[in-house]
């Protein structure tokens, strides 16, 4: 059975303020959004069981392009009849809401945005964008400890998916928290030490941190997993870059003077004499 997979680019300010761009993408293609640069990105996925409740999601997703986020809502319930409790439907309309709120600021879309979320994640805990989008929202209305124990509480019942860590990373450093946020992608690497995510936000956040050294191993480690990251390309490159300009200006620095017994600085090598 084919799917669509629609996409929503979030950027998420230090206000966890969102706006978002809609694509059509076949397959399940998953976009991982690096961490620390206060920005996210959250997936928006529509299945399709059969042709008319593909043409649905497609429709739904040309109408959300225009603006037209009530007929974007139209398609995607006919899809959700098309296919019944489909956590990838109930998540698309979710977000659809949560994106007219944001517009609009209708607390009435707010509140069923989250009925949304929370039916989505009863079908499937593990779904990773729309666990991002209910905390997002939570944090929106002055909710953050409601989006910690939802994050913790998936950890907790999936302890084998770093994905839950990830997520508290993410939350952890839009609150300015950097430390933390690193203990959770450790404990995310310690789950997965293969996982890309995980290593380029860990990269970001030692960046953030002025620790390049470690971000730079850690973003070699993640394009050497997997190459096809052409932004953490350039990140090496520029922090190669950074520690040959700053290897440079070390070796081309003056030797220090030593003080001479009047307390006045003489050359290094007069007073070497001495």
């Amino acid at each position: 059975m084919s799917r669509f997979r629609l996409s929503f680019l979030e950027k998420v300010n230090k206000d966890w303020s969102v706006s978002v761009r809609l694509r059509i993408a076949l397959g399940m293609q998953r976009i991982a959004p690096p961490l620390g640069y206060l920005q996210l990105l959250a997936l928006l996925v529509c299945a399709g069981c059969g042709w008319m409740a593909r043409n649905d999601n497609a429709d739904g997703v040309v109408l959300y392009q225009q603006g037209n986020y009530q007929g974007a809502v139209s398609h995607f319930q006919q899809a959700l009849v098309q296919h019944p409790g489909s956590p990838d439907c109930f998540y698309n309309l979710g977000a659809t809401y949560h994106q007219q709120a944001k517009l609009f600021g209708r607390p009435s879309d707010l509140q069923t945005a989250e009925q949304y979320y929370h039916l989505c994640l009863a079908r499937n805990l593990n779904h990773e964008a729309c666990q991002r989008g209910l905390a997002v929202l939570l944090v929106e209305q002055n909710r953050p400890a409601e989006a910690v124990a939802q994050l913790q509480n998936w950890a907790q019942q999936q302890p084998a998916n770093p994905s839950p860590q990830i997520e508290l990373g993410r939350l952890c450093q839009e609150h300015g928290d950097l430390r933390e946020a690193e203990n959770h992608l450790i404990d995310a690497l310690a789950i997965d030490p293969n996982n890309t995510r995980a290593l380029v936000a860990l990269g970001q956040i030692r960046e953030l941190s002025g620790e390049p050294s470690l971000a730079l191993a850690n973003y070699s480690r993640a394009i050497a997993i997997d190459p096809a990251q052409p932004t953490v390309a350039a990140k090496i490159a520029s922090l190669n870059a950074d520690a040959k300009a700053h290897a440079s200006r070390v070796a081309t620095l003056p030797s220090p003077s030593a003080p001479a017994a009047n307390g006045l600085a003489l050359p290094a090598t007069e007073n070497a004499g001495r």
